[in-house]
């Protein structure tokens, strides 16, 4: 901002204060406005910020008693905001001055500027130059990770689970301003930028962060007790969050805008939820298909029929055995699976294993024999060693 802006601004009009106002009544005013219009308790009100910010700009000039004098003398000068002509102004011969040139400094001896010297920048720099670019920068929330764990289930078809989390948020003692009495005052490091820039070399200059008043651009100056002068103070909440269908383990989800609030009109963090699942006692999972393992006797895998295989929350289906199915072949049952991201299901995976009785009934032994011997003429193993002679 110009030095001509500030000579024209009013700054006892923002605090509505007359000119001959003590300090009681300035620093009185000030207080009032300051919790009317704070950022934090008028979120994502833009007028109210653009207030605030001239309320303590104001309070910057006018609350100290060296740098309202000095504005003061500059008003007068300039009959409060204008060039104060002499007699006779727009009569004949009179002239109009264009304020901006005044500020410019002197760009060279016979203008109009020129007769000031240095330029009235020079002579009143000291003071508007600390007010000039009062504007607190919008701070983004912190980012927050919380864990959280399913049940098999609950992260194949989804589900709704409440997470606890704990993170930095505006200060209820003091409302986020960081001073017990609710009057901050702009930080004259950044003069309220809440950043500081620094050379970086080859004309290059850096912008960091003012570690005077930590980016708020504010400083307290009666710190609040519970947030120790910072505005932000530890804040749990307990939020319903929806975990979406088709999660894994380990999957690390982004909710964007969970996170802790921000600062000055900031918007909020992100919330990074990691996520473990239990195993379940009968299904597997190999990305969008659930696996099972379904036993069969040797009678089904040599001679073929229909099994039933249980799904996972919902009614059994029936498969197809073939003939001679051997043991470990896998079959799908096709939409049983985990949910993808596109609504569609993926596939139930069903490996047969074929079993073998660890105890036998007379009947049962004796139609084995019988099969043993029907089939004595056959080796199972005949290819296999043939295979290891040739090797």
């Amino acid at each position: 901002m110009s030095t001509k802006d500030f000579v024209e601004k009013d700054y006892y009009k923002v605090l509505g204060v007359p000119k001959d106002a003590t300090e009681a009544e300035i620093k009185k005013a000030y207080r009032k406005l300051a919790r009317e219009f704070h950022p934090d308790a008028n979120k994502g009100d833009a007028k109210a910020e653009e207030r605030f910010k001239e309320i303590s700009e104001a309070n910057d000039v006018l609350g100290d008693p060296k740098r309202r004098k000095e504005y003061d003398e500059a008003r007068a000068l300039f009959g409060n905001g204008g060039f104060r002509p002499g007699p006779g102004a727009g009569g004949p011969g009179s002239f109009n001055f264009d304020l901006g040139d005044l500020f410019g400094g002197a760009q060279g001896g016979g203008g109009a500027a020129g007769g000031f010297g240095g330029g009235l920048g020079d002579v009143f720099g000291g003071l508007f130059n600390r007010g000039a670019g009062t504007r607190a920068q919008p701070r983004r929330g912190q980012d927050i990770e919380s864990e959280v764990t399913l049940s098999f289930t609950e992260a194949v078809e989804g589900a709704t689970v409440p997470l606890r989390m704990s993170s930095q948020a505006p200060c209820k003692a003091c409302s986020g301003t960081g001073d017990k009495n609710g009057t901050p005052r702009v930080c004259p490091t950044c003069v309220g930028t809440g950043q500081v820039s620094r050379g970086g070399g080859g004309g290059f200059s850096l912008t960091d962060p003012c570690v005077d008043c930590r980016g708020r651009g504010l400083i307290a100056q009666n710190p609040c007790e519970t947030c120790k002068g910072s505005g932000r103070a530890r804040s749990a909440r307990t939020m319903q969050v929806r975990i979406p269908a088709g999660v894994s383990d380990g999957q690390r989800i982004r909710l964007r805008g969970k996170g802790a609030p921000g600062e000055t009109g900031g918007p909020a963090g992100d919330l990074y939820v990691v996520v473990h699942v239990d195993p379940h006692p009968v299904f597997g999972r190999k990305g969008d298909n659930l696996t099972v393992t379904v036993p069969v006797t040797l009678p089904e895998a040599a001679l073929g029929g229909e099994i039933k295989v249980p799904t996972l929350g919902g009614p059994p289906v029936t498969l197809k055995l073939p003939a001679g199915t051997p043991n470990g072949r896998t079959m799908r049952a096709r939409g049983k699976g985990a949910v993808r991201k596109d609504g569609t299901r993926g596939d139930l995976l069903v490996t047969v294993e074929v079993t073998v009785p660890k105890d036998l009934s007379d009947e049962a032994r004796e139609a084995l024999e019988s099969y043993r011997e029907a089939t004595a003429g056959e080796d199972p193993r005949a290819e296999l060693f043939q295979s290891a002679k040739g090797a």
